[in-house]
């Protein structure tokens, strides 16, 4: 007796349907192999061959001596069908017994749970054996009503349009309130270089000294401790700190919950403790009633959440774009076909019309004029043209004749088909591309997950950066005053060594975090 083996094949190189038309017809010449079927999206060969002739290293050679690559996928369950479906009727256990254990027994059933509280059943079967509408008949022979758990066709998850609006509004938020701190920083800096410029040349002309005392106005004290400069800066600052991150917090805190520190940890640390150091830090100066104004970095978050959120929002926009293209696609697949019983001679006996989902692989369909192809099939009678635009590009309808492949989704112009089904369900041309393009949106990209698994590192080898430098700063310190004495300038002589020491410490290690969390990993 012949026995017939399956075997699948991932192939590596296939640029168009004549390169699948080229591989199916090598092939099917060669001793002992039954037929072969080849999805060009999924890059993937079924080949059914007689083990007694020909194993499946040598098949992949022979499509490796086609200039493809090619290797033998190991147990290969993709070939299983699985269908879910709601059964109306059931009463109690035994019902569920009764469906269960006749099901296992039909052949080609590999596998059955049936759930009476939810009306459900799951049933896995090799398509090879038996169809979806043979399943639904055994069922409905039992005396249950049965359909197909609805799916959705529309691709909503796919919609970035709310993380589009939450970021674009982060973004704006960030910059209207950035570009004034901005303006008062670059302001200060030409300010400063012009004072120092001034200091080195005594003779002073007018304009000069007016523009120190434009200069002066910024740093006018409002309170004592509390310039004007600062205080633009810390009312400019904090609807950022709330509004603009916002989402920030959200996520990060989702991310420490897990143990896990990524970029929105990193986003967060910097900014919180660039705001809260420089809150402080004012508030300690108005106690004092410090004549020299504090060094603040209220300019740090404002400007890390224009450039961060301004990345989020690009990357949403793209995704979007992607998104909107797969739901174009989604929308092209046909939701019904006309199956046809064919007595000898292709006399058609009867036609049904069924969800595209029930169609099972070796099913002739009648496809009309004007109609849309249900799944990929090959043509058994008939002529026709077909516009295969939605895959090709190629906007000229290409000729079928018997024999030809057709494409699901694209369109029957002007005859009437009879197509043998080979690739349905999730193995459509159509669903393996937006099945392609769903994976290339959840995956990140190489870069980013090095980033994450960095910044994973980075927060903890900054955050320990920072604490040294605390320490080292106190030992300095109190080793010799001196050193701290000539580069805190301007504190109150008031204070104790000690608490010198201490405050010039602390300014040290915030400033070491502010500096290195985010800027170069964040932004990049």
């Amino acid at each position: 007796s012949k026995t017939i083996s399956k075997c699948y094949v991932q192939v590596t190189g296939m640029t168009c349907a004549s390169c699948v038309a080229n591989i199916e017809r090598n092939l099917r010449r060669e001793d002992g192999i039954h037929s072969i079927l080849v999805a060009l999206m999924a890059g993937k060969a079924e080949v059914r061959y007689n083990p007694a002739v020909i194993h499946p290293a040598a098949i992949a050679e022979l499509i490796r001596e086609l200039g493809f690559g090619a290797t033998v996928l190991e147990n290969c369950g993709e070939g299983d069908g699985i269908l879910e479906l709601v059964v109306r009727g059931m009463t109690c256990a035994s019902c569920v017994h009764k469906i269960e254990s006749t099901l296992m027994k039909t052949n080609g059933v590999l596998y059955c749970s049936v759930a009476l509280a939810t009306n459900k059943a799951h049933i896995k079967y090799d398509p090879e054996a038996i169809g979806p509408r043979d399943v639904i008949q055994v069922i409905k022979d039992l005396g249950f009503t049965t359909s197909l758990v609805k799916k959705d066709r529309s691709a909503s998850h796919l919609d970035h349009k709310q993380e589009i609006r939450q970021w674009k509004r982060s973004f704006v938020v960030s910059l209207v309130f950035c570009i004034p701190v901005m303006g008062l920083m670059i302001y200060m800096m030409v300010m400063d270089s012009q004072l120092s410029d001034a200091h080195t040349h005594h003779n002073m002309s007018t304009e000069e000294m007016e523009a120190l005392h434009s200069s002066m106005v910024l740093e006018y004290q409002l309170l004592p401790g509390l310039s004007v400069m600062n205080f633009l800066s810390f009312l400019l600052c904090v609807p950022v700190q709330v509004f603009g991150g916002w989402h920030f917090y959200i996520q990060a805190s989702r991310a420490l919950r897990h143990k896990t520190a990524n970029m929105d940890v990193l986003v967060v640390l910097a900014t919180s403790i660039a705001f809260l150091y420089s809150s402080i830090i004012l508030l300690v100066a108005m106690a004092e009633r410090a004549k020299v104004n504090p060094v603040t970095f209220f300019d740090t978050p404002p400007m890390l959440f224009v450039f961060i959120s301004l990345g989020r929002w690009l990357e949403h926009v793209a995704k979007g774009k992607t998104s909107e293209a797969l739901a174009r696609l989604i929308s092209l697949q046909a939701t019904e076909a006309t199956i046809v019983t064919l007595g000898p001679d292709n006399v058609l006996l009867s036609e049904e019309q069924v969800d595209v989902e029930l169609v099972q692989r070796g099913d002739i369909v009648k496809v009309v004029p004007g109609g849309k192809f249900p799944v990929d099939g090959r043509v058994i009678e008939g002529h026709s043209m077909v516009d295969e635009s939605l895959i090709t590009g190629e906007a000229m309808p290409v000729t079928k004749k018997p024999g030809n492949t057709v494409i699901a989704g694209s369109i029957n112009q002007n005859g009437s088909l009879l197509i043998s089904a080979t690739h349905v369900g999730a193995d459509t041309t159509l669903s393996q591309i937006v099945k392609l393009v769903e994976e290339a949106q959840t995956s990140k990209a190489p870069i980013q997950q090095f980033a994450d698994k960095l910044s994973g590192y980075f927060v903890p080898f900054i955050v320990a950066v920072s604490v040294v430098t605390l320490f080292a700063w106190i030992i300095i310190g109190f080793v010799d005053f001196e050193i701290v004495e000539k580069y805190f300038l301007g504190y109150n002589k008031s204070l104790s060594a000690a608490e010198v020491i201490l405050r010039f410490a602390f300014q040290a290690s915030i400033t070491v975090l502010c500096i290195a969390c985010p800027c170069s990993l964040g932004l990049a």
